[in-house]
């Protein structure tokens, strides 16, 4: 994976307080964005910082994360002057800085085996990827394999492809771009562990972001249904799919990625019994997308991966601030 140059004569590092709705935990919020210490892109260190290299900039922009109060993360970036405001806005984006979920906690304190696993995740705040081909990708990806293999080949993925940045002894991987996707030879993507089928369709979904075909812009303008039709039209996805892409994309909680096997043996982990999902969904209402994120920490609380010091960062010391 090559390593971006910079030109620090031309970047500038900046503090900053960003308030949040609370309650807020940041240790939650980016272990449901990331999935698994090993992600490359999305890191956590031992001293509490989300850590990212975004690359849809010019040039490589960097922040860092902390909670510094109940009600208030501070974020430090390192940018070009005129990069500084988008990449707040992209922060608050991903981290789900301004979402209120009181109605949500209001109605699973009502559902028998999901209050205490609401309860544990207080603080939790439903992430957003920073680009609709970065949700794509992922949801393609996790398509009907364990969330270990996924996230294996999703660092394949990104490690073969993106480039990366070093911020205190740490790298920090940059998720490829869709133009760099789709100049990728097939080889490379099959080695990485696509299947041939997600490869073609990562691919149609790739061309249909870089011509236009489809935006964010367009399927935020539309309903949650319509939009999920929109996304259907690709062939390879299907409704599960273009629930995650809509839930880790746009941040619409109004879908559920249900009818995979995940999904149940993530209900049985937490309820220990089968257990009437339907139900739920509908005491839920607007905010049923939560229970995936909170079926997801019950997973990685279950493996030890909740706020766990990510791979690329482990046995570093990194000093406070940039």
């Amino acid at each position: 994976m090559p390593s971006v140059p910079r030109s620090p004569d031309a970047l500038r590092a900046t503090t900053h307080e960003i308030r949040v709705v609370t309650p807020y935990r940041l240790d939650l919020t980016v272990s449901a964005l990331r999935r698994m210490a090993t992600n490359p892109v999305d890191v956590y260190t031992e001293d509490g910082r989300y850590l990212r290299a975004l690359g849809h900039f010019a040039e490589p922009v960097i922040v860092s994360v902390s909670q510094l109060r109940a009600d208030a993360l501070a974020v430090s970036v390192m940018s070009r002057a005129a990069d500084t405001e988008r990449a707040l806005l992209v922060v608050r984006r991903m981290l789900g800085t301004e979402r209120d979920l009181s109605d949500f906690h209001q109605h699973a304190r009502v559902i028998r085996w999901l209050a205490p696993l609401a309860q544990r995740m207080r603080g939790l705040k439903p992430p957003r990827y920073p680009t609709l081909f970065e949700a794509c990708a992922n949801a393609i990806v996790f398509q009907q394999v364990s969330l270990q293999s996924a996230s294996a080949i999703m660092r394949r993925l990104i490690l073969a492809l993106g480039s990366s940045v070093e911020f205190e002894g740490v790298p920090l991987a940059i998720f490829p771009s869709v133009e760099t996707f789709l100049g990728a030879d097939d080889a490379v993507l099959l080695a990485a562990g696509l299947s041939g089928g997600k490869l073609a369709t990562l691919r149609r979904a790739g061309e249909a972001i870089a011509t236009g075909a489809m935006s964010e812009a367009m399927l935020g303008a539309r309903s949650s249904v319509d939009a999920a039709h929109l996304l259907g039209d690709i062939k390879g996805i299907g409704p599960w799919t273009a629930a995650v892409i809509l839930l880790r994309g746009l941040g619409r909680l109004d879908v559920f990625p249900g009818g995979d096997s995940s999904v149940a043996a993530n209900l049985l982990l937490v309820a220990g019994e089968r257990v009437d999902i339907g139900a739920a969904l509908e005491t839920l209402g607007s905010h049923r997308g939560m229970l995936y994120f909170c079926l997801l920490l019950a997973r990685l609380e279950a493996r030890g991966e909740i706020g766990r010091t990510s791979d690329v960062a482990t046995r570093r010391s990194p000093r406070a601030g940039l």
